[in-house]
Parts: C-alpha cells; structure tokens; sequence
C-alpha cells in the first residue's frame, strides 16, 4: 500500500473525505480519526477581507511541519498524522490547512490535533498578507496564539503568523 506523505505544502485545494481514508488506510487499530480544517475568513480586525496571499520557505517549512508531527507523536499515543497547508492567493471561504490525527482512542487524537494546530500557527513558517479595502497588508501573529502555544509547555518563536 502506497504510504502518503505526513506534510504537503500545496497550491491545490483538498478532498477531506479522500484524506481521512488515505489516512486510515488498512490500519485496524485506528478508532478514532480527528480533523481540522482551516478556512478564509470575510472578516478580520472590522474589516472585510476579499483575499489573502500565503508565503512560505520552501524545504524549511515541511521540516518544521514534520518536526512537529514528531513532536506530537512522542506527546501523545498516536497511529498517523497528516498536514495539509495551502498556500498562494486564496479567496474568502477558501480551505486553507488540514490537519488530521488518528489513534486508538478519541482522546488523545482530539489532544494531537490541537496540539499541531497552536503549533502551526506560532512555529510554522508561513506569512500572510490579508487584501481589504484598505489595501493588502502582512498579518502580525497574535498574543492568543502564543498563549495557546504555552499550554502545552512550549514557547513561540513568532516567527509565524
């Protein structure tokens, strides 16, 4: 069976139905597949967001990524993990970040997931530029994400946004 790969950093959107079953696979001792999915909000700050470009280093930003999925793994019991980020322009409403995270047990597949999400939005190297009527410009990282960042024990780098 064809293994898929942990991390794909992509311009195409994604299928989760599709990736949830590449995901599972034949693995019988997965009960429990937990996913979140990241999409473009209309809204931000007040005001009305037409767009947003996504930037990134290519090479760096999957290993950041997989070093996470490590991470996460030697946290919490469990079977496979996955990341799916988009990058390039996108429109509201757009999907922009998959993460899925499979276990035996609920549990700790809810706790993986979160966990990659704070991490992600504080270690990845991603930039975002929003484009409202105001005109386009870079999104600074927030307080809130460095907060959920310290619960689990961990301190952001901010070097994303």
């Amino acid at each position: 069976m064809k293994q898929i790969p942990r991390v794909s950093i992509q311009t195409e959107d994604f299928d989760l139905g599709a990736q949830t079953l590449a995901l599972r696979g034949q693995d019988g001792g997965i009960g429990a597949v937990v996913a979140f999915v990241g999409t473009v909000r209309d809204a931000s700050h007040g005001q009305n967001v037409s767009a947003m470009e996504l930037e990134h280093y290519p090479g760096m930003t999957e290993a950041a990524i997989e070093s996470m999925i490590d991470a996460a793994f030697a946290r919490f019991d469990i079977r496979a993990a996955r990341v799916i980020h988009r990058v390039g322009a996108l429109l509201a409403c757009d999907q922009i970040v998959l993460v899925l995270v499979a276990s035996a047990h609920r549990g700790q597949a809810f706790q993986a997931c979160e966990f990659l999400m704070d991490y992600l939005k504080t270690q990845a190297p991603f930039w975002k530029k929003e484009t409202t009527p105001d005109g386009a410009h870079w999104v600074d990282a927030r307080d809130s994400d460095d907060a959920a960042l310290a619960r689990w024990g961990l301190v952001s780098n901010n070097a994303t946004v």
